[in-house]
């Protein structure tokens, strides 16, 4: 199995079933499936050759203790080899049961501790807006029920009052969240001054749209609504 020879939307269930084992957390990771593939495929601004220019685009996994689907993405788009795969979570292995910026090829952050990733994504977009680099997006992907932490409120809250446009959370909303908010996630979102939109999490164009339309001086929050 070559890597250039899987790098279609149709092999991603091979690469995913390359990963084996128990501890796949197989509904968290398959219900980024879709939605990494478009911000990979059409969306973000950066390859294996560009992974650490500083202009780059910023991809933030939070929920990162279901990584098997983005290290599928990954391989297919070129930043690890297939064959990487087939190690996955055992003894010297790059591809851990939790994501390692140090180990993996493209990995931005090291994840899994659920409630990090949209603060460290602020963060990120704040000081690229510091730096000038203002045509680098910043995008997180957080699960419905990692916002029940109060960190991502923080950030909600913090990212809407400096109106950080460069940012751009997308949540996996697949009703697993032990509370809900008032209105939907969108909602929770709008008050706090974020452009918000939603879409199917299985539908590309839909999907696409949502994270492409403009939100000029706000940050924008795309609620992406999916069964599993």
């Amino acid at each position: 199995m070559s890597g250039t020879a899987f790098s279609r939307y149709a092999d991603l269930p091979a690469l995913v079933g390359l990963l084996t084992g128990d501890e796949k957390h197989q509904a968290a990771a398959e219900s980024t499936l879709d939605v990494l593939w478009v911000l990979y495929d059409r969306i973000l601004n950066v390859t294996p050759e560009t992974a650490d220019t500083p202009d780059r685009d910023r991809f933030l996994l939070s929920k990162g203790h279901g990584p098997a689907a983005y290290y599928a993405v990954l391989a297919a788009k070129g930043f690890l080899g297939v064959s990487a795969l087939r190690t996955w979570g055992t003894f010297d292995s790059p591809l851990g049961h939790h994501p390692d910026r140090v180990l993996v090829p493209g990995v931005e952050i090291g994840s899994g501790s659920l409630g990090h990733g949209l603060g460290l994504a602020l963060g990120t977009a704040l000081a690229l807006r510091a730096q000038g680099r203002t045509g680098a997006r910043v995008v997180a992907l957080v699960g419905d029920a990692e916002l029940d932490e109060g960190s991502n409120h923080e950030a909600i809250a913090a990212a809407g009052r400096f109106g950080i446009d460069g940012l751009t959370v997308v949540a996996i909303d697949n009703q697993s969240a032990s509370l809900g908010w008032p209105g939907g996630i969108g909602e929770r979102f709008a008050v706090e001054g974020w452009t918000t939109r939603s879409a199917d999490a299985r539908d590309h164009e839909a999907l696409y749209a949502a994270l492409t339309d403009a939100h000029p001086g706000r940050p924008l929050a795309v609620t992406a609504r999916v069964q599993y």
